[in-house]
């Protein structure tokens, strides 16, 4: 019994035959089924035209034709790309082993004898027709579902740059930065770590995660993070716990975004001549995303105004980061950072205090 899910009645048939009479008989076979959506041809020529701007259900091919065959329809069927592919039934008076296995090979899925039985006929035909549409019917649906994970996925991924984002911003309301500079922090990694050849979907690791590199100072007590005058050397000790404070926090995440935001969190204070904290790191033992956020937070902190100081000159601060080239920074990276200065400039100015 056919089944109205796979909308038999709207199917559309294309039927290639260049006898009219053949025509005729097929015609007056569909008529008396469900089936009306079909189209004719005795051009082969035309009917491949018709198959490429609108793609049938099921074709209907007779194998005898002049100018085309059957078998040079089939050819160009599989040079049309369709999907799914519609199925071929093949119309021949030949019952010869040969001639069906090089239909079987052009493409043709099944095969009807003239002169044709008309319960066999329509029988075939549903059965083609049944088994193409639920194939087009599962396709739509697995590329729904895809769009619908795709889509779930992307809620998600924004989800979570949102909470990290504002992760970051937790630490600055305990400090006398603002929301501005952790996002200056960002970006500026993500251009530095461009121009160092790092992929797109690495750099934008290190934008997401740059701006937590102070996260550790909510574990600070405020005595010691607001002091306004100098802080005396426990208190310094003290401080510096925030980068190994931060990396705790951050360390165990599932998120890689923030495992690497941890890494920078411990590592941002480090310096290339050993001098740094928490652990004295040299040279390329700091980890990469600490040696990039090291200069680029340095570099917005000295430009920028804050309640207990103001901001240098441009060209001062400048001038800060290429002599701390081999000491506080990595070399390259400071190479890098004057090689964008002007992209950096443009960040400040767009996302400014």
């Amino acid at each position: 019994m056919i089944n109205n899910l796979y909308d038999l009645e709207n199917a559309k048939i294309l039927v290639i035959d260049d006898e009219e009479i053949n025509l005729e008989i097929i015609e007056e076979l569909l008529e008396r089924s469900i089936l009306s959506n079909v189209a004719y041809f005795s051009s082969p020529v035309e009917a491949v035209e018709h198959y490429k701007n609108t793609p049938p259900d099921l074709v209907i091919l007779d194998l005898n034709m002049p100018v085309l065959t059957g078998f040079d329809v089939m050819q160009q069927f599989n040079n049309i790309n369709h999907s799914p592919q519609p199925p071929v039934l093949v119309v021949t008076a030949q019952d010869g082993r040969q001639i069906r296995l090089q239909a079987l090979e052009e493409g043709a899925r099944d095969f009807l004898l003239k002169p044709f039985d008309e319960q066999e006929t329509i029988r075939r035909v549903y059965n083609l027709l049944e088994m193409h549409l639920m194939h087009k019917q599962n396709l739509q649906y697995s590329s729904n579902l895809e769009n619908i994970v795709e889509q779930r996925t992307e809620d998600l991924l924004d989800t979570q740059k949102e909470m990290i984002e504002r992760l970051g911003l937790a630490a600055e309301y305990r400090d006398n930065d603002t929301a501005a500079h952790t996002i200056r922090v960002g970006l500026y990694s993500e251009i530095i770590a461009q121009t160092l050849g790092l992929d797109d979907k690495e750099a934008e690791q290190i934008k997401l995660a740059a701006p937590m590199h102070d996260i550790g100072k909510i574990g600070i007590p405020d005595t010691i993070l607001l002091k306004k005058g100098k802080l005396d050397k426990e208190e310094w000790r003290l401080m510096q716990k925030h980068a190994e404070f931060g990396y705790n926090i951050l360390k165990g995440s599932k998120s890689s975004i923030l495992r690497n935001a941890g890494m920078i969190a411990l590592t941002h204070h480090e310096k290339w001549d050993g001098s740094g904290y928490p652990s004295g790191l040299k040279g390329n033992d700091i980890h990469l995303y600490g040696r990039i956020t090291a200069v680029v937070d340095v570099f917005d902190a000295l430009t920028m105004q804050r309640p207990y100081k103001k901001a240098w000159p441009l060209e001062q601060a400048v001038k800060l980061i290429n002599d701390e080239a081999g000491k506080h920074f990595d070399p390259q990276i400071v190479e890098v950072f004057n090689q964008v200065l002007d992209k950096l400039l443009v960040v400040r100015e767009k996302f400014a205090d």
